[in-house]
């Protein structure tokens, strides 16, 4: 069969106008539009780059992303960098982080620091990542705590606390106390830092009231024997002693120094401490008879509240107590355990507790409110990092090798740990990797 000559209008031509059939029989194929080739479907626009988007869009949509990911969308543009740097972004993967500074509830304890900051460093505490110091040294053995407030370090050496001034980089204190608080007549036992106060307690049995800016200071006698340990809240102080009383007293304008309440605890107490909502205050004792060393009392009329725990053997002196919320407690002491109580479900049993891998004592605890806790241990200078969520301890640092010392007080901010041994202050510094 031949083809048809170029340019007939016979129905199987090639060629031909509108309508024309192809040669196989299919559908037609549509006629070029006038002015050229080409698809005749009309062009969409390109989609707007990610960076165009509005940022309320943006942060909606970064929100979903980890911390690696908002990372690598820091690489893309100068503005994605800046965008994936904003607080925001970071607070959700903060609160799953070691001690970035955010409590259980979501309060910020280091407003002013970038959060992603934070994160990064959070890291370096997970993985033990840190630079070591020893910032102070004494000649003879003693038994100091301290405490941390903003830019300065309080530290009790013999019958004095010293004011030493953090350095401006981060790292390390000024050698020079910048301000000494003097009353006692010996060794400061234990001291607080509470709304520009000082109350400290001491062997002497007295308790002395210092004001950090100004001259004004009380000192009243308090217990026959050592003051072990004091808290202050609310204009009342909390004082222990190895005398086995606890005492409240008030601090309140005209009634300075009086003593509302004395509980007979018929045991040595070794730390106390009032809960955040001012209502009770619990003791930590010595564990010498067939008590239970952690109670609570009533802070208005001095009456037991309850007793925490049923399997305390003899021995198992409370030394150190915390209260992150006004229902959850830790504690830790002679038995070498740390121990996590939430008196709203059982006063008889803890939530979760973590044993020291080395049998030694615990002297100290600390934790960030959130994940973290850090302890003291009896021997070399051990500090733990400890993660909630694991029940072995994260990291530890051995702070006095070869020589053996207890830690007697830790304190920790987002970026540098302190410890106070008998004879030093050391300094961990988890900025640099």
């Amino acid at each position: 069969m031949a083809w048809p000559p170029p340019g007939s209008s016979s129905s199987g031509s090639r060629g031909g106008g509108a309508g024309a059939a192809a040669p196989w029989g299919g559908r037609a194929a549509p006629d070029p539009p006038q002015g050229g080739g080409g698809d005749s479907r009309a062009r969409l626009p390109p989609p707007p780059p990610l960076w165009a988007l509005p940022e309320e869009l943006l942060l909606l949509i970064c929100s979903y992303l980890d911390a690696q990911a908002l990372g690598r969308l820091a690489q893309v543009c100068r503005r994605l960098r800046f965008l994936s740097s904003r607080d925001v972004l970071w607070r959700r993967i903060a609160r799953g982080c070691l001690n970035s500074g955010f409590t259980q509830l979501g309060t910020d304890l280091a407003a002013g620091i970038p959060v992603k900051e934070r994160v990064k460093v959070s890291q370096n505490w997970r993985h033990g990542r840190c630079q070591r110091e020893t910032v102070l040294k004494w000649k003879c053995n003693l038994m100091p705590w301290m405490e941390l407030d903003g830019e300065y370090l309080y530290l009790s050496q013999a019958e004095n606390i010293q004011a030493y001034q953090l350095c401006a980089e981060g790292t390390g204190l000024q050698r020079h106390p910048q301000a000494i608080f003097s009353g006692h007549q010996e060794d400061v036992c234990r001291f607080v830092l509470v709304n520009s106060h000082i109350v400290s307690g001491g062997g002497d049995g007295s308790i002395v009231l210092h004001k950090l800016h100004g001259s004004y200071s009380i000192k009243f006698s308090a217990h026959e024997q050592e003051v072990n340990c004091v808290d202050f809240q609310g204009g009342l102080v909390v004082s222990g002693s190895r005398d086995r009383t606890a005492k409240v007293w008030s601090l309140s304008a005209g009634r300075v120094g009086q003593c509302l309440h004395t509980v007979q605890t018929e045991d040595r107490v070794w730390s106390i401490a009032i809960s955040p909502l001012l209502s009770s205050f619990v003791t930590g004792t010595a564990c010498c008879g067939h008590i239970s060393p952690l109670r609570i009392w009533d802070l208005e009329s001095g009456q037991l509240l309850t007793c925490l725990g049923t399997d305390f053997h003899r021995g198992a002196g409370v030394l150190d107590v915390f209260y992150e919320t006004p229902s959850l407690l830790l504690s830790c002491g002679y038995d070498t355990y740390i121990r996590y109580w939430d008196i709203r479900t059982s006063t008889r049993k803890c939530v979760q507790e973590w044993e020291e891998p080395h049998d030694s004592a615990l002297y100290c605890i600390r934790s960030d409110k959130n994940h973290m806790i850090a302890s003291g241990s009896s021997y070399y200078g051990v500090v733990r990092l400890w993660d909630k969520r694991q029940t072995r301890c994260l990291q530890s640092f051995h702070l006095s090798s070869p020589t053996s010392s207890p830690v007697y007080c830790l304190r920790f901010s987002t970026t540098h740990l302190y410890a106070a041994l008998a004879s030093a202050l050391h300094v961990l510094d988890f900025t640099t990797s």
